[in-house]
């Protein structure tokens, strides 16, 4: 026995009929089985049902019915067991077993029907009567189709199982429970995890937090430098923002600091101030503080912030009481103009140094050599170069004029017919004389004598030391200038604080914003339920995929 493929039995003619059958159903045929002597021949294949004529379709069609309607009357078609080939097929054929289509939301509806004759005969059930395949389609005057037979298990005449209005309010009354009960949970989880700790918190604020009192104040950090240290490149910046940057953000992270705290409290009782009773628990300090939770308050008690465009630094400081909240930003302005003088403190003690060093070695300097000065002069027995010089040159000057004058005279008696031989001889001789005491006089200015140096010599040696110690007289004069303007710098404020606002007690307080904080309050906590609610559904839908 072999099974045949299934195929789509489509019209074969020209207004040939339609099989009845669903819409993609195929028709399983079964081969024949082989043949034997004196077998009878196969019987014929069934044919596809005729169609429905398209003036039973027309009404429905004309009905204006929805999709969602004729996919139900499909869905329900299909649940009875009936054979369609359109959603209006499913339709026409729903209405003539006494099922409405469309009269609520697209459901169906059973129609009254009415009811079978007592004593009738049920009809027998089985399959439908088969349809010829040969012969042409039945015209006009051709008899009626006879019935075909119910689906099996369907009684003729009976709805099987239809949706009752009942079942369908059932339906919804759940539907509606359900919504309720979602609903009343969202509102519940609302509740705890926004709305009560949001009246939580505005009740803290609006009946239980202190009213803090805040001083502000703004100030600058200036710079006083002499005029000549503006000059070249660096003398850009004065002025500006850029040359105290450095200064003020030193400034901001000194009072930020635990040194800042601990000095406040120990001149001006900070800790004592936020320990006493009648501020609130949430921001009271113990009475046995540590220095951690004293610098905890600390820090969101002094607030500030910097402007590097301006170079203005601001503060902001909180207390319980406004005189003291005045005190503490005065006191704390006093430590800032403090910690930006020692900042250059150092420096100006090094330079004082320097220059101390400097003028003690000029000191010493010049006292060698004035001991080198004198040594010389002992030596060479001495005392004025210059002079000495300008004596031997006058000497030689003087001479050599005597000598020029003998000469003249000498010129004279020659120019006689006959010269006295005895004057002759005389002037030459003390020509010679001169002569030879001019060369001597030379000699001993240039020449080494007996000693071992010669008078050029022992001026040079003379002068070299005489312009030593002028030279280290002036270097005493300089390094002293230079110690007494590092005595000054020393003991001059260089960097100060120029106070733009002044800190003044305010009249009301500042702190707590109680409306504010309560709106942030809830925008944090429904942020927070958000965040939560969205992490949970998407675990949930991982969980089920």
């Amino acid at each position: 026995m072999t099974t045949m493929p299934s195929l789509m039995r489509y019209r074969l003619q020209r207004g040939g009929p339609l099989h009845r059958a669903a819409a993609g159903a195929a028709i399983r045929v079964e081969a024949p089985p082989e043949p034997d002597s004196g077998s009878a021949p196969p019987p014929a294949l069934p044919e596809p049902a005729p169609p429905t004529p398209p003036q039973e379709i027309e009404p429905p069609a004309r009905e204006g019915l929805s999709g969602r309607q004729l996919r139900g009357a499909r869905r329900e078609a299909q649940r009875r067991g009936l054979a369609v080939t359109s959603d209006l097929d499913a339709v026409r054929q729903l209405r003539a077993q006494g099922v409405e289509i469309g009269a609520r939301r697209g459901q169906t509806q059973p129609a009254t029907q009415p009811a079978a004759p007592a004593g009738a005969p049920p009809l027998p059930e089985g399959p439908p009567d088969p349809v010829p395949v040969d012969g042409p389609p039945p015209g006009p005057g051709a008899p009626p189709e006879a019935p075909r037979a119910a689906p099996a298990g369907v009684l003729p005449g009976a709805a099987p199982n239809p949706v009752t209005a009942a079942d369908v309010s059932t339906i919804q009354q759940e539907l509606a429970q359900r919504r309720r009960r979602r609903s009343l949970m969202l509102a519940a989880r609302l509740a705890v995890m926004v709305l009560l700790p949001t009246m939580v918190t505005g009740w803290y604020f609006f009946a239980v937090a202190t009213p803090m009192y805040a001083t502000t104040s703004e100030f600058v950090i200036q710079k006083a430098e002499a005029s000549n240290a503006a000059a070249g490149l660096g003398g850009l910046f004065q002025g500006t923002s850029m040359a105290t940057q450095q200064d003020s953000i030193t400034v901001q992270s000194y009072l930020s600091s635990r040194a800042a705290m601990l000095r406040l409290d120990r001149e001006e009782g900070f800790r004592a101030h936020f320990a006493q009773p009648f501020i609130d628990p949430l921001k009271r300090l113990p009475p046995q503080a540590s220095d951690e939770e004293t610098f905890a308050r600390y820090r969101s008690s002094v607030r500030l912030s910097y402007d590097p465009t301006e170079g203005i630094v601001r503060m902001e400081v909180i207390a319980a009481e406004p005189e003291v909240s005045a005190r503490f930003s005065g006191a704390l302005i006093g430590y800032a103009e403090e910690q930006v003088d020692q900042l250059t403190q150092r420096l100006r003690a090094d330079q004082m140094d320097g220059a101390r060093a400097s003028y003690r070695e000029a000191e010493a300097r010049r006292a060698d050599a004035l001991d080198e000065w004198l040594r010389i002069q002992g030596a060479v027995q001495q005392i004025d170069p210059v002079g000495e010089t300008a004596a031997r040159t006058q000497q030689i000057g003087a001479l050599q004029t005597e000598r020029q004058q003998l000469e003249l005279r000498l010129q004279s008696r020659l120019s006689v017919a006959e010269p006295n031989a005895a004057q002759v001889g005389a002037l030459r001789g003390r020509i010679d004389g001169i002569t030879a005491l001019i060369a001597d006089l030379r000699r001993e200015m240039t020449e080494e004598t007996e000693a071992g140096v010669s008078l050029a010599q022992r001026n040079t040696e003379l002068r070299l030391a005489e312009e030593n110690y002028t030279f280290q007289t002036v270097m005493v004069q300089q390094a002293l200038q230079q110690m007494e303007s590092a005595r000054t710098e020393a003991n001059r404020q260089v960097r100060y604080l120029s106070v733009g606002v002044e800190p003044l007690p305010p009249d009301r307080p500042t702190y707590p914003r109680a409306a504010q904080n309560t709106a942030l309050a809830l925008a944090i906590f429904a942020g927070i339920y958000l965040m939560l609610s969205l992490t949970a559904s998407i675990l949930r839908e991982q969980m089920s995929a």
